[in-house]
Parts: C-alpha cells; structure tokens; sequence
C-alpha cells in the first residue's frame, strides 16, 4: 500500500492506491490511461456497485481556485485534472478551475471556501499561519522535511493525515490530500554569497515561521502575494524573492528582474522550503453532498494529481535550467556551513511555533518522528537537546 493517503477500511473504496501506483509504472506517460485507473481501477469494479448512487447524487459543481498564476505549467497541470473529474466521477463531481487572485486574494482563499464564496482550494498552505498556526507543518519549513517521500513518510506512518484533516474539519473544510510540488528558489537582484549578506537584506517571504527565520538572520522581510513578487522586483522595492521553483519562475520572467539564483549547498539545495507542498480541499458541507465511494475516490485523485503535478514540474524544470545560463543567471550555492548556522536559526523556531496551539504541538511531534526515523535521520537527540514540547 502506498503511503500517500491512509486507506478508509470503513468504506468499500472502489479502487486501491496498489491500483494507482501499478498503473502509473505501466503507464507514466499516458495521463489518460494513468487518471482512468486512479479513478475506477477497471470497469468491474466500479459500474455495478454504485452507479444509481452516482445518479442521486449528480450535480456537485465546485469552484476551486488554484495558488497558480494563469499560464504556468502548475496551473495548466491543475486545470486539466479538473477538468477531468467530471468524467472520472460519473457526473457527480464538476470543477470549474480558477486561477490565482481570479475569486479571492492569494491569502484569503481557505476563508472563501469555509464561507461558500469558492467551494474548493488548491494553495500553498503556508498562506494561513494566523488562523491555523499548526498549519505552518503542513508545507515546507526551513530545515525540515527535506525531500517528498519524507513527507508522505509524516503524512502516511506517524499519522499526519488523520491530524491534517481534523485541523481542516475545525475549519469547515475537508482536506483530500496534499500535492507535491518543488523546491522553492530565491531570486534576488544581488549577490547573497553566505549567510551573513542575508543581513539588511529586504526580501520577500510567505511569512510565518518561514519570515522570522529570515529576520533571525538579519534580513528585512516583507510579505507579497505572488502575483506582486515580479513588479516587487521590477521596481527595487526588494532586492530578493523567495518564490516557486525554476520552470514556473522562468516562465514568469524573473530572469528578467533578478541575476542571481540563490540555493543551498549540494546536500541540501533549498534551505527554507525544499517541499513546498500544496493542497487539495473542499467546503465540509459540499464534501457531505457526495456519496462515500465518491469522497473515497476524491482522495485518489488528489493522490493521483500530486503525482502527476510533481512530475509535470520536474520535467519542465529540467528543460528550464539550461534557459537560465542562457540568460546569464548566476546560480549561487551556499556552504555547509551556512547551512549548519540556518539551522542552528531555525529549530528554536521551530519548536516556538510548534508550542502556538495543542493542534500545532501534536503535528509537529508527528515531524519529529519522521525526522528521527532511522530511515531519514535529518535530525539527533543531540541536536535538539536543549529544546522541549513540554510547558
């Protein structure tokens, strides 16, 4: 069983993540033959069982706004999974795919969809550390889980699922999975050569534990929606950018603004958010609406769609990179031992955030777990000696 999503032994799932996966290895280029399979398994085993369910239930219709700017390849890989669903599902489940900023800001869109105003998200989900501090562990934080299977190791064996949605149902939402994406860069304007020309450095950071680990260090950090990360630049108003990841920051231009690329050293390349996970979600009430094979089966599509979206970027990266030299950018790499003074500066942040509320307590012990799992071993007793979730 994979451990993307935990398996729903209430219920009589119509497809297996086995299914998902043996299907994805068969077929990793074909997205129709792949999605079909996530979604039914094969005809047997889904027609008979639940198609007058699907009838009594048609109608779902959900506006999903995306944290994607319009014409990246995120958002046409977003877009096209949505517009699959309704097939996928029989009719019962239609989204109508929107756009970053098209219906509610980049940090407003979990309110729209507990209000109605959208009935559906898929954004970063470090955009909403004010109402749910624990949610700054459900996406990339600087020096932690540092590759994607790490985090489907928190989600799926230290319970980090179960705990997602319990946070997102006091939210009046419904979390169906989270979405791998890419590591995030930082563009700035000038050379960042170690970790001490951080220091007076105005730079643009999605806030949260994020920021004040920057601001640490020295920097001056200001928090922008991405769509004015580029016109940020453009004018000097900063002199760096945290944003996405090299193929969708080539295609928004910022080669245009920035020269240089910073990264960390070659062990760790991404210093703040080597992760930077999205998610899928949905209003609690519309959730409700659908039958239980469909709520199953919408978790092995967002199961199905992170796969598809990772790989998607990945591609389009590896055919970015080169643009780049191109183009004259400089990519910088920073030492190990910038890298060993970054997390000297963010594990008592991450513990002060982690003590915020019980919910954020719980779901950053599910890191720990992970992160001294003798398999990924990114962190030892030693290390985090002098700190406590006690008290």
């Amino acid at each position: 069983m994979s451990i993307d999503q935990p398996q729903h032994p209430e219920k009589d799932a119509p497809t297996s993540h086995a299914t998902i996966t043996a299907s994805l290895a068969a077929n990793p280029h074909d997205r129709r033959s792949f999605l079909k399979a996530a979604a039914v398994g094969s005809a047997a085993a889904v027609t008979a069982p639940w198609i007058g369910n699907v009838q009594a239930q048609a109608g779902i219709r959900i506006r999903m706004q995306s944290s994607w700017q319009p014409g990246t390849t995120g958002y046409k890989t977003f877009e096209t999974w949505a517009n699959g669903v309704q097939e996928l599902t029989s009719g019962e489940v239609t989204i109508q795919p929107f756009p970053a900023g098209a219906v509610a800001g980049a940090f407003e869109v979990a309110d729209a969809v507990r209000n109605g105003v959208l009935e559906g998200q898929n954004w970063f989900t470090v955009y909403w550390p004010g109402k749910m501090p624990a949610g700054v562990f459900l996406t990339a934080y600087p020096m932690g889980l540092s590759v994607p299977h790490h985090w489907d190791v928190m989600f799926g064996a230290y319970g980090g699922f179960e705990i997602a949605k319990d946070l997102y149902r006091k939210q009046g939402l419904e979390f169906l999975g989270h979405v791998h994406h890419d590591l995030n860069l930082i563009h700035s304007k000038v050379p960042l050569r170690s970790f001490d020309d951080f220091n007076g450095v105005k730079i643009r950071m999605p806030g949260g534990i994020v920021a004040e680990t920057f601001a640490s260090i020295g920097a001056r950090t200001t928090l922008l929606p991405g769509s004015e990360v580029y016109p940020a630049l453009e004018k000097g108003t900063i002199d760096a950018a945290d944003y996405t990841g090299a193929a969708v920051n080539y295609e928004l231009g910022f080669w245009q603004v920035a020269k240089y690329i910073i990264m960390g050293p070659p062990s760790t390349p991404c210093l703040h958010q080597a992760v930077d996970l999205m998610d899928i979600a949905v209003n609690r009430r519309v959730f409700e609406r659908m039958s239980p094979q469909t709520q199953d089966l919408m978790h092995d599509l967002v199961a199905a769609y992170s796969r598809e979206h990772y790989g998607a970027i990945q591609k389009a990266n590896a055919e970015a990179w080169p643009k780049y030299k191109e183009k004259g950018i400089e990519i910088i790499h920073l030492s190990e031992e910038d890298a060993s003074r970054f997390r000297e500066a963010a594990i008592p942040l991450w513990f002060k955030w982690a003590k915020k509320d019980p919910d954020a307590t719980k779901l950053f012990r599910a890191h720990l777990k992970t992160m001294q799992d003798p398999a990924i071993a990114l962190i030892t007793d030693e290390d985090i000696k002098d700190y406590s979730l006690d008290g």
